[in-house]
């Protein structure tokens, strides 16, 4: 089973979000070997010594690098942000027609993960629930909830999103490693929350239609 670990992807749109934070973390290191740098650089360069009682001579100004420091931290972000713009562009899309389709509904404490068409696999906080999907196929999950706010979370698949009463919401995954995922409730939602989880289980397309054939003779 899956845990918490540096975001490798469980899904095509993690992949897709984790370059994100590979970028994001490579810019923030080299940002801090710089500024680190020019700190440690001028406690030397201008630093009192017994053989310079004085600190050295320091411009009061200097126009070209006041303008670069400037635009430098401006071009940066807009950089990042066209990026970022870019990669969740393209985890927000939905397929016009997913193969898989699954509606799932959060409850104090615990989840319903309903298959078009198919089997409906409802748990608790006592008996967690299992959503099975294929690998490599896109499945097209509705979320919502019953009672009050829940958020449906996959950490391994870096996506989370809220299921509020009365509203739905949809989402495309991807998965794109075999295995089982660890899933939990978001956002605080009562005395169970913390028990409210669930399982991801992604198998091969010959195995999840063994399933749904199983599951649809019980």
């Amino acid at each position: 089973m899956h845990g918490p670990s540096w975001p490798l992807g469980g899904s095509t749109q993690a992949s897709a979000l984790a370059q994100d934070w590979v970028i994001f973390t490579c810019g923030a290191l080299g940002l801090a070997a710089l500024v680190w740098g020019l700190i440690i650089f001028a406690a030397i360069r201008f630093r009192q010594t017994k053989n310079n009682p004085e600190p050295r001579t320091q411009n009061a100004n200097n126009t070209a690098l006041e303008i670069a420091w400037t635009i430098a931290p401006l071009v940066i972000v807009i950089g990042l942000f066209a990026y970022t713009y870019h990669i969740e562009a393209g985890v927000e899309a939905l397929a016009a027609d997913a193969p898989v389709r699954v509606s799932v509904t959060g409850f104090r404490w615990g989840w319903t993960f309903a298959y078009g068409g198919g089997p409906a696999i409802t748990g608790n906080s006592l008996h967690p629930p299992e959503l099975v999907l294929p690998v490599g196929e896109t499945a097209a999950v509705t979320v919502t909830s019953s009672d009050v706010i829940h958020s449906f979370w996959i950490p391994d698949m870096l996506f989370k999103r809220d299921a509020v009463p009365g509203r739905t919401s949809t989402f495309d995954l991807t998965p794109n490693r075999l295995g089982t995922y660890i899933g939990r409730c978001g956002e605080f939602c009562g005395l169970n929350h913390a028990l409210m989880t669930f399982t991801v289980r992604v198998v091969s397309p010959e195995d999840y239609a063994r399933w749904r054939t199983y599951e649809a003779t019980q």
